[in-house]
Order: structure tokens, then C-alpha cells, then sequence
């Protein structure tokens, strides 16, 4: 069938137009470009080299263009208020997602690897929608301590109020399939970042998901 077939058939009625799932809430949480997509060790990223549609460039790093202007809010916001954070490492593509999970498997072994580094297809960065922060002295980089720093203090009192939740919680490990993640932000929009008070698996009742499958 071609696609002026198809569309006419479809504007008659003679076929029904393709059905996005949602969830009770009414987000979409399986499609890729969706901005509240759920990335787990469970649920793979389709089509596996997805590329976000619009990246825009933020200080050296990529975000999904909403992502981007929500993240320069946010730092804008922790600027007044005294706070510098500065942006690590946003998106990253599949080839890119894979170099540094290998690099991790050949550093820790693959168990160690998976709490620390998503595999290529299961990575929230690969989205353009999650963003790892840091304080610009660099203390505490890419480490738990990183919360009682005041970059991490700041953003989890205030992130949520820019679309952003802290993706990897404490406690969460076994729901994650991560160790605590105190500098990695997931942008899910406004609405959905105020009422998201543990994991996106919690919120949405989806099953854990600490190993893949």
C-alpha cells in the first residue's frame, strides 16, 4: 500500500489511524521521542539508534531542544541564588553510549559496569533528555557525595520546578538498576516532575527492573 493510498483510505475512515499507548495518566511512555519515555534495563530505546529530532548545544554538551531551555533555567536560577552548576554530560548517541559502557566493563567487569553505566539502547542519554551535572570546582564529580555538595543541594530542592527529577534515587537501587545518582537529571516536563516523588517505574507501576532481561 502506498502512502497516498493509505491516507486517503485513512481519511475515509476505511482504516483506523495508528494508536499511541498511554499510560493511566495519559503519558506516552514507550515512544522514544516522547519526553516522559521511560529508559530502563527493561524497556530498550526502539528504534535502537534513535536520534532526537532537535539537539541544541549547552556549554559544550546536547540536550533535546525543551530539555536544553529548561536546563538553562535551571542553571540560571542557581546562579542568582549563588550556585554554579555546570553541565558534564548530556546526550550521547548509540556508538557513544557503547564506547563508554565497554570502557567501563573492561575497567569494573560487566556486573560492576551495569550499576554504573546504562548498556547502548537502555541509556537516558540517548534520548537528549538527561543531563549529568557538577559543580564548576569539580569537588565531589560523578560521585554520591555530590549531594551535599551545593550544586547537588540546590538541584535536588529545586530541579522539579524546571521539569528535572534525580532519575536515580537513593534507596532505589533495586528498582533502577542503579547505584545513587545525586548529579544525573532526567527532564520529564513541569507537570510530571512535581508529582514524580521516587522512580519513574514507581510513578507509572511498571516492574523493576535491576537487570536486564
Amino acid at each position: 500500500m502506498t502512502a497516498a493510498v493509505a491516507g486517503l483510505m485513512l481519511a475515509l475512515g476505511m482504516i483506523a489511524p495508528p494508536v499511541t499507548a498511554l499510560t493511566a495518566t495519559g503519558y506516552d511512555i514507550d515512544s522514544a521521542s516522547s519526553l516522559q519515555v521511560v529508559v530502563n534495563k527493561h524497556r530498550p530505546l526502539n528504534p535502537a539508534t534513535y536520534v532526537p529530532a532537535r539537539l541544541v548545544r549547552v556549554q559544550g554538551e546536547q540536550l533535546r531542544a525543551e530539555a536544553a531551555d529548561a536546563y538553562k533555567q535551571l542553571a540560571k536560577a542557581a546562579k542568582a541564588a549563588g550556585v554554579n552548576i555546570i553541565p558534564v554530560s548530556g546526550y550521547r548517541s548509540y556508538s557513544q553510549q557503547a564506547s563508554l559502557y565497554d570502557s567501563y566493563v573492561r575497567q569494573y567487569g560487566q556486573a560492576t559496569a551495569d550499576t554504573l553505566a546504562a548498556r547502548p539502547r537502555f541509556s537516558e542519554h540517548q534520548t537528549g533528555l538527561a543531563m549529568d551535572i557538577g559543580n564548576a570546582s569539580g569537588v565531589c564529580a560523578l560521585q554520591a557525595c555530590f549531594a551535599n555538595t551545593p550544586a547537588g543541594k540546590w538541584a535536588a530542592e529545586n530541579a522539579a520546578s524546571y521539569g528535572f527529577i534525580i532519575r536515580y534515587p537513593a534507596g532505589a537501587e533495586d528498582v533502577t538498576g542503579y547505584t545513587y545518582e545525586p548529579w544525573h537529571l532526567r527532564y520529564v516536563g513541569k507537570e510530571l516532575a512535581g508529582q514524580v516523588s521516587t522512580t519513574l517505574e514507581d510513578y507509572f507501576d511498571l516492574e523493576p527492573a535491576p537487570d536486564y532481561l
